[in-house]
Order: C-alpha cells, then sequence, then structure tokens
C-alpha cells in the first residue's frame, strides 16, 4: 500500500476532494468488479437533475440549483460506500499515485529516534521554494535602467 506525502500545497481541499471523487466514481462505473444494480445510481442521481420534477423548483434561485448539486453529491457518495471496498480501495491508490507519482512512499511506521530500525525514515516537512538571485556583476554595481 502507498501513502502520500504532501506539501503545503497539495493539502485537499472541497474542490478537489469533489474532482477526485468525480473521477473514482468514473473509474467504479467502468469496473466489472462492481454489481451492475450499483451502477445504476450516479445515472439516477443525474437523471433528476434533468427531471422536471424536483422537491425544490429551480425557479428558486439558489435553492433549487443547491438541490440538484446536493443530490450528485449524495449519489456519488452513497455509490462509493456501496461499492466494494477492496475495489475502492485500490482505485483511490491508483488515483493517488496517477497524480502524483514522485511523492509516493511505502506505508511504514516512522519509529522514535530511540528505537533503532533499518526501514527507511521519512520526514514530512514543510518546505519553501526561493528563487536564486542572480550574481553581482564585475565591480559591484547595481546596472542602470
Amino acid at each position: 500500500m502507498t501513502k502520500r506525502l504532501s506539501a503545503p500545497e497539495d493539502r485537499t481541499g472541497p474542490l478537489s476532494e469533489i474532482i477526485k471523487n468525480l473521477r473514482l466514481t468514473w473509474r467504479l462505473l467502468r469496473d466489472s468488479r462492481v454489481p451492475i444494480w450499483q451502477k445504476l445510481i450516479p445515472p439516477a442521481a443525474l437523471l433528476y437533475v434533468l427531471s422536471p420534477i424536483d422537491f425544490v423548483p429551480d425557479a428558486v434561485l439558489g435553492l433549487g440549483q443547491l438541490d440538484d448539486f446536493s443530490i450528485i453529491l449524495l449519489g456519488i457518495w452513497g455509490f462509493i460506500q456501496l461499492c466494494p471496498q477492496n475495489v475502492v480501495q485500490e482505485h483511490l491508490e491508483r488515483l493517488s499515485i496517477e497524480m502524483n507519482p514522485w511523492r509516493t512512499v511505502t506505508d511504514e511506521r516512522i519509529s522514535s529516534p530511540e528505537q533503532e530500525t533499518e526501514s527507511p525514515q521519512v520526514i514530512d516537512v514543510e518546505y519553501e521554494i526561493i528563487e536564486d538571485q542572480k550574481p553581482e556583476q564585475d565591480g559591484g554595481e547595481e546596472p542602470s535602467p
């Protein structure tokens, strides 16, 4: 099993979680190990959004669209929860590797400094990239504009 180390800018927000779940849903819909009856959940949620019958009519600005958006998210969440968890976990691991392959490490416990182990240790730290400064010109004077 692999685990991603994250830099501060890699931390996920609500929008990236939604995108990840959409990609996961797409992968699960194409997987033959997921039963067909479960694959009907996301299209049913989409059908609700497209149908003229709503719990909250779309004429009510804001609430009508929020109703549709929440049904889509609920349908995706329910679909992922009902899918076989070993299949979901496998696709999540593949997605994390595809999204950031250079930051994957094996899932090993980091031991305290007192414990001596021969396994490699990983330290997750925050970092900042600073642009290199150009070397000064001969004579040490700043160039005139």
